[in-house]
This record gives C-alpha cells, structure tokens and sequence, in this order.
C-alpha cells in the first residue's frame, strides 16, 4: 500500500532537483572539511616542527591559530549549509509541497 500524495512527491521533477542540488553540496562541505581536519591531522603527524614554530616573542605556536581557524571554517561552513538549507531548500520543499497538495 502506498501513499499518492508520497508518490507524487518522489516523481516531482523539483523533489529530483532537491535531492540532487542537496546531495551535492552537502558533499562539497563534506570534502572541504575533510581536507582542512585531515590536512591538519597531517600537519601534526607528519610536520609537527611547522607546527611548533613560535609566533613572536611569546609562547603560542603556529599550531594554536590553526586550531582555531579550523573551528572557524566548521562554524563558517555550518552557516552556509543553514543559509542555503533556509533559502533555497526550504523555497524548493514548499513548491513541492503545494504542488503534491492538489
């Protein structure tokens, strides 16, 4: 037993394109997060003199900044999935849902 109202949701061709753009930049942020945590993971395992360099006279290294900008990438691209999710994602599913409704 299936739903219709279902059924026409999964055959809109704006439910596809939702999927499809969805699919697609979630994995973008996916791959750019990889390589900024695994590209530091590496940093710290392969380079960590780099890492240990001072910066200035104090005691904070090269590696604590870095820390911090890839907390600030993370919260950055967070931002730019809820933006886009809230824009254009949410735009989409309503369309669908008015049209699937008739």
């Amino acid at each position: 037993m299936t739903d219709p109202v279902a059924e026409r949701i999964q055959s809109h061709p704006k439910y596809l394109e939702l999927k499809r753009e969805r699919n697609r930049f979630g994995w973008l942020l996916t791959a750019l997060m990889l390589f900024v945590y695994y590209g530091y993971i590496a940093l710290i395992a392969f380079n960590k003199p780099f890492l240990a360099q001072p910066i200035g006279n104090g005691v904070t290294t090269l590696g604590v900044p870095l820390g911090f900008g890839i907390i600030v990438f993370t919260i950055v691209i967070t931002g730019i999935y809820v933006r886009r999710a809230n824009g254009r994602y949410d735009a989409l599913t309503q369309a669908i849902l008015k049209d699937a409704a008739r």
